[in-house]
């Protein structure tokens, strides 16, 4: 038996064009190299393959079966080689990010919908969830990248930097009378709080600002969605804790207001994370590479 998948290629192009001259052609050899390859094959079977005829040569029996699974392999590898060719044009694939509802809807949506529009043959796959979930998503392989709030620190875990986020409390006109006014953590306190999920990175980071200054902080409600805490400080039910960028609609149009505080709350950091020394699809690299190359925008416009 023989794993010399070069015999088989000439097996193949001789059987499919009854002669050993043009199957030299087609392989860019010599005839006698063809002659020799069958033989090699055949002494390997110790089965004769083919015989001659006056065109050239003819498959026996025992060759017609060899050939019947010879060309499906044939046709699968030149469906392999296409397939791989259109992977590497982004002609198809998939792309697989995990991060945010909000992120999505309002930092990356731009960034996908141009993508998409210039390769329409690739799949893209969403996977929704807090920074802690999307880290799971990509050591797990469920994901190729994650779009995510820093700080990320874990030595499997390469991130690059993004945009720079100013999260912030904001209220609607059941609190009108805080517009002038500047409070403190501790008056902060004193009215219901809006926050989102305790596994998020925003969460995290305002508990750990409040403990800081020496208070702990105890939500009235918490809400998975960043719409959420958009429509519930709307509707007067508190006061949210979001990413100014994310609300510049409903503050321009005076729908909410920011509270003033006499301490600064910090920025975030945005960015995009991937396995460290694990080579990215093609799709994935490609993504980066647009990605990067473009100004950095919020798209604040989507509510």
């Amino acid at each position: 038996m023989t794993n010399n998948y070069e015999l088989y290629k000439v097996f193949y192009w001789a059987a499919k064009t009854g002669s050993l001259t043009q199957a030299a052609k087609a392989l860019y050899i010599t005839q006698p190299s063809v002659s020799h390859a069958i033989k090699q094959l055949e002494d390997s079977f110790g089965i004769t393959l083919f015989y001659r005829n006056s065109k050239g040569v003819a498959l026996t029996q025992e060759g017609n079966l060899l050939y019947s699974y010879i060309e499906q392999s044939h046709i699968l590898i030149s469906l392999a080689e296409e397939k791989m060719a259109a992977l590497k044009n982004l002609d198809s694939g998939e792309l697989r990010i995990g991060g945010s509802d909000s992120l999505f809807k309002h930092y990356m949506l731009p960034y996908l919908e141009d993508f998409n529009r210039k390769h329409s043959g690739i799949r893209l796959h969403l996977n929704h969830g807090t920074t802690p979930e999307v880290i799971s998503f990509l050591k797990e392989g469920k994901i190729d990248l994650g779009v995510v709030r820093m700080p990320i620190v874990d030595p499997q875990l390469e991130v690059r930097e993004s945009i720079q986020l100013q999260d912030c409390f904001v209220a609607g006109a059941r609190y009108a009378e805080l517009k002038e006014t500047v409070l403190s953590l501790e008056m902060l306190l004193q009215h219901h709080l809006i926050l989102f999920s305790r596994n998020s990175r925003a969460r995290m980071a305002i508990t750990e600002l409040f403990q800081n200054y020496g208070y702990t902080l105890k939500p009235e409600i918490e809400v998975g969605s960043v719409d959420l805490l958009i429509e519930f400080a709307k509707r007067g039910l508190g006061i949210s804790y979001v990413t100014r960028e994310f609300v510049k609609k409903e503050l321009e149009e005076g729908s909410l207001f920011e509270i003033k505080l006499d301490v600064q709350l910090p920025p975030s950091q945005v960015g995009i994370m991937i396995m460290r020394n694990m080579p990215l699809s093609i799709t994935a690299a490609r993504f980066i590479e647009y990605f990067e190359k473009f100004p950095l925008r919020i798209d604040s416009k989507k509510s």
